[in-house]
């Protein structure tokens, strides 16, 4: 990729009239975002000869123009389907259009003392350290052009402190809806979440897109636990059919700390996420779960890394994939245990349902190890739905269609079943349900 091409014109283009607009800045952060646009320039979109990228090529996404969103917030809720909302309980929700906060939280409960909200670009006027401590280091973005992109637009988005020892019984949700223009958008979403000493938390991450959205997300999360904070956090994309995410989520795990994923993948056309946690002290725990259903000619690329970096550390993934149409999905993770880090227990399983010759999945899981002492596994598998359970099942009444989505959804139900929350869990099993109408996730439901 030649940094100064076509495809990276738009961008550079977005970014001074960013930077002039953003002229009132001041202390550190005019200069950071300069270092990342000049890291994002350098870099260029990932080669297709990249280890990283060999599967997920970023063609389909360069050859397209999109527009950057205005400055103006959103003042009016936009329209958003109920199916998506957790409705079971009470939350604390925030909506985003276009990467943008709404001006204010569209909560169902009260204030709590202890958790606290601050949008991103009235922290980020304030140039303050505690922000800047947030964020990421130069190294986390330096290497990777659409976390140096999104650093360089660094504006929209909120920032999530939970104080030492709160425990936060409503779920918090953040829904970020992705709204039709006449010329296709890009936002850059930078979501900061911080838990103190032994706080705990729920949290839900809703992607949407309403019909005929066809815009760029570029996001990124940064998850920080203290020690022995606990944090359950379900990422659920239903974005819409024409849509392009490039999703980062980042966490860093203290002492005795507990960080618990589940994501659902769903919609969009084009969606890559890369989750990396960090067990940066002993006893910290990490369970990464995750569901993609993928069909017609869409494309989902999960890739994961889990760095065990202190001893008696503990990490299980399972991840699930269901692939039918011309699809094509990729899954790769990493679990690295530093030199060490002796103690370390690591599991880690992908399986995949390929529904029609034309599927297509990429699985790559991966053990890096430097530490005696330690019990790590891994393994991955591809098939198809068991012809002696669909003849079980037909033999019983039911027709193809009914046989086919009731194992279908039992498959899918070995993930959704690790989630903890029952609100959660009711609401994923609805969400997978309405893919698979005629499924066990129904009677989930």
């Amino acid at each position: 990729m030649n940094p100064g091409g076509e495809t990276m014109q738009p961008y550079l283009e977005h970014f001074k009239v960013f930077s002039a607009g953003a002229g009132a800045a001041s202390g550190w952060l005019p200069a950071l975002r300069q270092q990342a646009m000049e890291s994002f320039t350098r870099q260029g979109f990932p080669a297709a000869r990249s280890e990283n990228w060999k599967y997920t090529p970023t063609r389909p996404l360069e050859k397209r123009r999109f527009m950057p969103i205005e400055a103006e917030a959103t003042q009016s809720a936009p329209d958003v389907p109920d199916t998506v909302r957790l409705r079971e309980v009470s939350t604390h929700t925030l909506t985003f259009v276009n990467g943008r906060p709404m001006l204010a939280p569209d909560t169902t409960t009260r204030p709590v003392g202890g958790l606290h909200f601050t949008r991103l670009d009235a922290a980020l006027g304030q140039a303050s350290a505690r922000v800047e401590e947030l964020l990421a280091p130069e190294t986390a973005w330096n290497h990777d052009p659409f976390s140096a992109l999104n650093t360089a637009f660094l504006r929209d988005g909120i920032v999530i402190t939970l104080d030492d020892g709160v425990v936060l019984e409503a779920p918090i949700q953040l829904l970020f809806v992705s709204t039709p223009d006449a010329q296709p958008r890009v936002c850059h979403p930078r979501i900061l979440i911080r838990l103190g000493r032994g706080a705990r938390a729920t949290l839900l991450q809703t992607w949407f897109g309403q019909a005929g959205a066809a815009n760029f997300t570029n996001s990124y999360t940064q998850v920080t636990l203290q020690d022995c904070a606990q944090l359950e956090h379900l990422h659920l994309h239903r974005e819409a059919a024409d849509e392009f995410h490039v999703n980062r989520v980042e966490v860093s795990q203290q002492a005795g700390s507990r960080y618990v994923s589940h994501t659902l993948n769903l919609g969009g056309l084009w969606l890559r996420t890369d989750l990396h946690t960090r067990l940066e002290a002993e006893q910290a725990e990490t369970v990464l779960n995750g569901l993609y259903h993928v069909d017609d000619r869409r494309h989902v690329d999960n890739h994961t890394r889990i760095d065990h970096l202190a001893p008696a550390t503990r990490s299980d993934e399972l991840y699930r994939g269901i692939v039918s149409g011309h699809a094509h999905a990729v899954f790769n993770g990493k679990v690295w245990v530093a030199e060490g880090a002796a103690g370390t227990d690591a599991a880690q399983a992908n399986h995949n349902l390929l529904l029609s010759r034309q599927a297509e999945i990429d699985t790559k899981p991966e053990l890096e190890i430097y530490a005696d002492d330690v019990k790590c596994s891994h393994g991955a598998t591809v098939g198809q739905l068991d012809d002696n359970a669909l003849f079980y099942l037909r033999a019983r009444g039911l027709d193809d269609a009914e046989a086919r989505s009731l194992l279908t959804g039992a498959f899918a139900l070995a993930v959704l079943n690790r989630i903890g929350s029952p609100p959660l869990r009711t609401f994923a099993c609805r969400q997978l349900g309405s893919l698979l109408p005629q499924s066990i996730l129904q009677e989930e439901t």
